[in-house]
């Protein structure tokens, strides 16, 4: 550390590229510092620093890291920690640009494998970002040292070396109760869990953050289920919803999109006192929607869509500007074809044609009219025939009564078991909408992304960079993600974005491998390498990312508008 002040005090003053001469690896009481890249100056991305820990000043027990998921759980708790005594310890530096920035990629209310911590045998990495002081574009040494000879170790010593044994502890065991809950759903056939208790609104559409003052879930009775789970006496009571179709019902302003959204995210574990902790869903569930104008190439949409104007050849399907049902069908298909094993849609977001067609329409529009085959009449297929369920919001059509297997109805954001009186009314009212001629659901496409997909080139440079959760900046187009609702962390983004960059450099799709392949190759190397493997420099800080899943890994190559796409089936 000595080393580093002296240092600085050479430079004080000096043009900011001389903060270069800084990289290294300085060791402090406790800890090494690893300073790995410098910003250009002071306006440009932070400088990125790495934090060693070894275990004799920090020791993290073995059981807390003998397993996957209490591993990830132990990290997210450390890097909460450090991110909360950033902000209690704010430097207020003087200067210009990001002048005494101190940031670590601080997680959301999910809990997500991310390289901001990482635990290693013998020591613990944090990964931080740090804006170096400057004055103009002239180096500020006495902001600097204090930054990072002061803050820095004040930061450390109020996160983990102050962390206790119960802290880490207590998030372990949630860690064990939510993999027993997923378990258990496993073994029952559950495609979802809702805890009795659980706080499902949200304060608003910008807050992830549960709502005070909500109504508390509870489950009908037909549908509760108890599972017991470790480190609780008491078993955990709440509803299951069952493979197969299941129709979520109800007024307007209800709950029925507040239920699915929290079974869309369901998908991730949360953290305790998120209200949604014990909250779980397939973890292969996918939600789609309609998506006017987005990108499509050669996506198999016939299941759904035939005989097209102008003959458009809808087995290989391909447009720069999808419309609404064509876009729905395409998103339907992909998920189907990345692996998804339960599919969500929420009418509010889907095109009113694709889902359902009535009686009197029928009767208007010939049926040799009338390229879409609706939804409702694909989703017992797809059931039966592909494995996969379907939770669906419908407040506008009755007609899917005929096709549920469990009803459940939101009343003043309680749910409630209509399953038996929904059926008896759709015997008394029978739907006299035609039904499809086609009994199979229909080929899911086999499709190989060539390499010359990835066109990064921007002017003499390679450029793949997230921006924000929604949007990747590759070469001279813009990927959007908006319509990606499980995509949930910008450091995702980033991740898929540095997946792009490798696959481009490595030429990783040369080979001929279909997509569930290529994403099945993604995983390994994400579960036996980790997410660093994808950074440009491994053993240094790698960025901040978190992981993505298959499916949104998939989504996003599926929405390259230079996408070329080979037919394998």
């Amino acid at each position: 550390m000595k080393q580093l002040q002296e240092r600085l005090r050479q430079i004080d003053g000096k043009s900011y590229k001389a903060y270069k001469s800084i990289q290294g690896r300085y060791s402090y009481h406790r800890f090494e510092m690893m300073i790995d890249y410098v910003q250009g100056d002071p306006f440009a991305a932070p400088s990125k620093i790495r934090v060693i820990i070894p275990s004799q000043y920090r020791n993290i027990r073995e059981d807390w890291k003998n397993s996957k998921h209490r591993k990830v759980y132990v990290e997210d708790v450390i890097a909460r920690h450090v991110a909360r005594a950033i902000e209690k310890n704010t430097i207020q530096a003087k200067g210009s640009g990001k002048s005494g920035l101190l940031t670590i990629d601080a997680p959301g209310q999910e809990i997500i494998e991310r390289t901001a911590v990482t635990i290693n045998p013998n020591h613990l990495t944090i990964c931080l970002s740090v804006g170096l002081p400057a004055n103009g574009r002239r180096i500020n040494g006495k902001e600097a040292e204090k930054l990072l000879t002061k803050a820095l170790p004040t930061v450390l010593e109020q996160s983990i070396f102050s962390i206790t044994d119960a802290e880490i502890e207590r998030v372990v065991q949630l860690a064990d109760q939510q993999q027993a809950i997923r378990e258990a759903m496993k073994a029952h056939g559950w495609i979802s869990f809702i805890a009795d208790g659980a706080i499902l609104p949200r304060k608003s559409g910008i807050s992830n953050r549960p709502l005070n003052d909500a109504i508390p879930f509870r489950s009908p009775e037909a549908d509760r289920v108890s599972i017991s789970i470790p480190h609780q006496d008491q078993p955990i009571t709440g509803m299951a919803l069952k493979e197969g179709i299941v129709l979520i019902v109800g007024g307007g302003y209800h709950g029925k999109s507040t239920l699915l959204n929290a079974i869309e995210r369901g998908v991730y574990h949360h953290i305790e006192g998120d209200g949604r902790e014990y909250v779980l869903t397939d973890p292969d569930a996918v939600k789609v929607r309609a998506e006017d104008g987005r990108q499509v190439t050669t996506v198999n949409i016939s299941p759904f869509i035939n005989d097209l104007p102008h003959k458009q050849n809808t087995k290989r399907f391909s447009t720069e500007n999808a419309s609404g049902s064509t876009s729905q069908a395409a998103n339907v298909v992909e998920a189907l074809e990345a692996g998804a094993s339960t599919i969500l849609i929420d009418e509010d977001t889907s095109a009113t044609n694709f889902m359902i067609r009535d009686e009197r329409m029928q009767q208007l529009v010939a049926k040799e009219k009338e390229p879409i085959t609706p939804f409702i009449h694909k989703v017992k297929q797809m059931n039966e025939q592909l494995g996969v369920s379907t939770i669906l919001v419908m407040g506008g059509s009755g007609d899917y009564f005929d096709v549920a297997d469990q009803i459940i109805m939101m009343d003043q954001y309680q749910p409630f078991n209509v399953t038996e009186k929904a059926k008896q009314i759709a015997k008394q009212f029978p739907s006299h909408t035609e039904s499809s001629e086609q009994t199979l659901f229909g080929d899911l496409p086999q499709r190989q992304f060539s390499q010359d997909s990835l066109q990064t080139q921007r002017g003499k440079k390679s450029k793949v960079q997230a921006k924000g959760k929604h949007t990747i900046l590759m070469g001279k187009t813009d990927i959007s993600l908006q319509a990606v609702e499980q995509l949930v962390d910008s450091s995702q983004t980033n991740a898929i974005a540095e997946m792009i960059r490798f696959l481009e450099q490595k030429q990783g799709l040369k080979t001929k491998q279909s997509l569930h392949d290529l994403l099945d190759k993604i995983e390994r190397q994400l579960d036996e390498s980790g997410l660093s493997s994808f950074a440009p420099y491994p053993n240094q800080h790698p960025g901040d990312l978190a992981r993505p899943r298959r499916f949104e890994i998939a989504a996003t190559l599926n929405r390259i508008r230079t996408a070329k796409v080979i037919d394998l089936s």
